[in-house]
């Protein structure tokens, strides 16, 4: 149904002009001409951008500069059109708004009778998922997954490094590390040079962080950066050559460069507040509720935002460089690595062979060998560097070994928190997140539909309907219960709309239409489909087998009304619960003069 939709945008435009939409469609017949015209003319395409760019006399320039002080400006305009407005109503006016504005609260409160919708039924849904058949075996010692897939002639590469070995004082540059190590050149190619070869032999190789929760317990994850990268079976080798130079010799030394990337990072992450505010309160909320929390607000919240800014005002990027070196020579290890391989039957055996040769490669350019590991594996995990961290190596058996390294905080104490930070908007993003279980726990299913069915039947009607927000919900998932609300004109009043929520749930003011509602809605996420290049990576990523995710299903099914009344009052009410709050938005002096709140 999605590439329906996405061929009917790509052909709309032209077609709406008489152009021919099959023409359009005929992908190969356009590449092939494409082709057979640059082998007539090599400068085809430097004479279309000296035709259509340098050349061409039809041009605008737009300037723009910012208002120092728009926001007040606005919010005076505002402000003044409000007065206005109120002193032109008369008295008459005045009751007809009063008078609809309780039809309105009327209508809202109204629960409407979807019956006459058509709908699907939760005997609809398949009650079993499709198995997903995975080869595990090893390049020169390193783990990989392999997925035989109808990839229509590409190849999907990826690599989890662990973070492990990595010392504490290097861990909130690591998203930095991420964002600039295949952006500044590599082996023998300047940046430029680098970026060339990327876009003309691959689909885009990227590296990003990555906290994984484990499945069974609260306290345990795994933490690593994920190498990501596609390209054309017939561009394999060239693929593996850049990821090689990339692991053998990034370039780290270009000072000017860096500082350019640096800015960029620094002000789109600032940028993302505005756009994604409620999923950076949300990490601060779960920020001292779990450890896998605590990691992620280093690595992506507003920890990191504050972080970059700091570094993105360095006059000196030399400590900087040093510390990228550093990181280097623990990530891009083949020691603490396991690959996933998505591609056809027909070119798997190749892709294993130039997959081996690239490990080797990097195996014997380190300067610092080890040996190479038998058969029977043995993982040597240097100590983490924080005294209260326990090194625990879960070895999960597929039908090869393949590794998994949890980190386990013994003495990581769940507390309350309350943090504001005060913040140019003038809108709230609010979020409250709880301490619950993990995805294997028999409740986390109830926790799952309990969250979907408190956000349609309730928190969409408190927070958006009467409360003016953009949005809100509740949402489950990392072993924390999560509320929320974005674009949000209230702060504290929204928090007493979330504990509603919980006290509307554990009073069980729902029906079984809404229960089958909800479980409709997760389902949806759950069956959505998934690509070719994606088949498999729930297990590579996170360890979650078919038969994991095949039990949860089951878990979904059986939830049941008391069932979910009984996780609200266990997990959800005042007296059980450990929970985390954070709101980014507009000054706020009710907040500042409450003790309980800290103030950023």
């Amino acid at each position: 149904h999605w590439k329906r939709c996405f061929h009917i945008l790509y052909i709309a435009s032209s077609w709406n002009h008489d152009g021919d939409p099959v023409e359009l469609l005929q992908i190969n017949d356009s590449v092939a001409k494409f082709k057979q015209t640059l082998k007539e003319n090599p400068r085809f395409l430097q004479d279309k951008v000296k035709h259509y760019f340098k050349e061409n006399t039809h041009r605008l320039t737009l300037s723009m500069s910012p208002d120092e002080v728009y926001l007040e400006k606005q919010a005076k305009a505002e402000e003044e059109k409000l007065q206005k407005k109120i002193h032109a109503l008369s008295d008459s006016d005045k009751k007809d708004i009063y008078e609809k504005g309780l039809e309105l609260l009327a209508a809202q409160s109204k629960t409407q009778d979807a019956s006459c919708l058509p709908a699907l039924k939760v005997s609809d849904i398949e009650p079993t998922i499709p198995v997903t058949p995975v080869q595990i075996s090893t390049a020169v010692g390193v783990p990989v997954q392999y997925c035989e897939q109808p990839t229509n002639g590409l190849v999907y590469f990826r690599a989890m490094c662990s973070l492990n070995t990595l010392p504490e004082d290097l861990r909130l540059y690591v998203p930095l590390f991420c964002s600039v190590v295949t952006k500044m050149g590599c082996g023998g190619l300047d940046y430029r040079q680098q970026s060339q070869q990327m876009e003309l032999r691959t689909g885009g190789m990227s590296v990003s962080t990555q906290v994984v929760p484990d499945s069974t317990q609260l306290d345990m994850y795994e933490q690593g950066v994920l190498l990501s990268s596609s390209c054309l079976e017939r561009n394999l080798p060239h693929m593996f050559h850049l990821w090689s130079d990339i692991f053998n010799n990034p370039h780290f030394d270009e000072v000017e460069r860096l500082r350019v990337l640096v800015m960029m990072s620094a002000q789109e992450l600032a940028n993302g507040i505005s756009y994604s505010g409620h999923m950076y309160a949300m990490t601060r909320a779960g920020r001292h509720l779990t450890p896998a929390g605590d990691l992620n607000e280093t690595l992506g919240g507003m920890e990191q935002v504050k972080f970059m800014k700091r570094v993105a005002e360095l006059s000196d990027l030399s400590q900087v460089i040093r510390t990228l070196v550093r990181i280097k020579k623990h990530l891009l290890n083949p020691d603490n690595m396991r690959c996933a391989i998505n591609t056809t039957p027909q070119k798997m055996s190749d892709t294993a062979a130039q997959l081996e040769s690239f490990m080797k490669d990097v195996a014997d350019n380190r300067k610092e060998r080890k040996p190479v590991r038998s058969n029977i594996i043995e993982y040597n995990i240097p100590p983490v560097p924080l005294s209260s961290l326990l090194t625990i190596v879960y070895i999960l058996l597929y039908n090869i070994t393949v590794l998994f390294v949890y980190i386990l905080e013994q003495n990581f104490q769940p507390c309350q928190m309350k943090t504001f930070f005060q913040l140019p908007f003038p809108v709230h993003f609010i979020s409250e997140s709880i301490r619950t279980v993990p995805f294997s726990h028999h409740d986390y299913a109830s926790l799952c539909i309990l969250a979907r069915m408190m956000t349609a039947k309730f928190l969409h009607g408190e927070i958006r309907e009467k409360g003016g927000a953009y949005g809100g919900g509740a949402r489950m998932g990392g072993g924390l219960f999560s509320f929320y609300s974005y674009r949000d004109p209230n702060s504290v009043q929204t928090l007493s709309a979330f504990r509603r929520g919980v006290d509307w749930a554990k009073s069980g003011q729902f029906t079984q239409q809404d229960i089958d509602e909800a479980k409709l809605s997760v389902f949806s996420a759950v069956d959505s489909p998934v690509a070719p290049a994606d088949k498999g990576m729930g297990r590579f990523l996170s360890g979650v087998t078919d038969e994991m995710k095949q039990n949860h299903r089951e878990r979904l099914f059986a939830v049941t009304h008391q069932s979910l009344v009984e996780v609200a009052e266990r997990y959800l009410g005042v007296g059980q619960r450990t929970c985390g709050v954070a709101i980014l938005g507009p000054e706020n002096e009710a907040i500042k003069k409450d003790p309980s709140w800290i103030v950023k």
